[in-house]
């Protein structure tokens, strides 16, 4: 046991949740390490001060486990999460956070700006989603045009069950991909049903071969 450093305690930790969890730990003032998931990053980096109103600071206040949903006030994003103290001798140290994406807001359509107005899409006809000259455009069966949202807000916006983050600049719908190819570096290409061509990068590889199954 006296070979056991904080370090490996705490990458341990993090394997035992599931890569769509983000994990933070901290003792009473400030972070002291953290893990994004593929699906959800708070941006949060050792060192940070734990703020007032998150699940962190709650669980530390009042010594039990708490168990909510924070805006995009704290962190710019919305979250579901599970904070629990640790305890030594009635003193509190430090807690343990679960960070899960917020889950769609019951809204079950895309709208997209094109030329002529706006049309809305329901998410099932959404083929993927490009960010691209600080836009994000918004590729459907029927039409083509661009959104407000950023990517990384309709990651918590669509359906997690169809909708993948494959590289820094694209999301794409799993039930529009017709064939996957290796590509160089361990990353793929997806060619999809309406001919387009999608990069799955060496960052996104792994947790897409995970998620998809192969």
């Amino acid at each position: 046991m006296e070979n056991i450093t904080e370090a490996s305690l705490l990458e341990v930790i993090g394997e035992l949740f599931s890569d769509e969890i983000s994990i933070a730990v901290s003792n009473t003032m400030e972070y002291i390490y953290y893990r994004p998931s593929k699906r959800i990053d708070l941006k949060i980096r050792p060192g940070d001060p734990i703020k007032e109103g998150t699940i962190a600071h709650k669980a530390l206040l009042s010594k039990q486990k708490v168990s909510e949903f924070i805006n995009r006030d704290l962190f710019g994003v919305p979250y579901h999460g599970m904070a629990v103290p640790f305890l030594r001798d009635g003193v509190v140290e430090g807690c343990v956070t679960a960070i899960y994406p917020a889950l769609t807001d019951g809204k079950s359509v895309v709208t997209v700006k094109t030329n002529d107005g706006w049309t809305p899409v329901p998410f099932q006809e959404v083929i993927y989603l490009e960010a691209k000259d600080r836009k994000t455009h918004v590729c459907t069966q029927s039409v083509s045009g661009t959104h407000k949202h950023t990517l990384q807000e309709f990651e918590y916006l669509l359906p997690r069950d169809s909708f993948i983050r494959c590289h820094r600049s694209f999301i794409i719908n799993v039930n529009f991909i017709k064939e996957i190819f290796p590509d160089t570096h361990s990353t793929f290409l997806l060619a999809m049903k309406n001919e387009a061509r999608i990069p799955v990068s060496q960052s996104y590889s792994s947790y897409f071969r995970k998620l998809l199954g192969f």
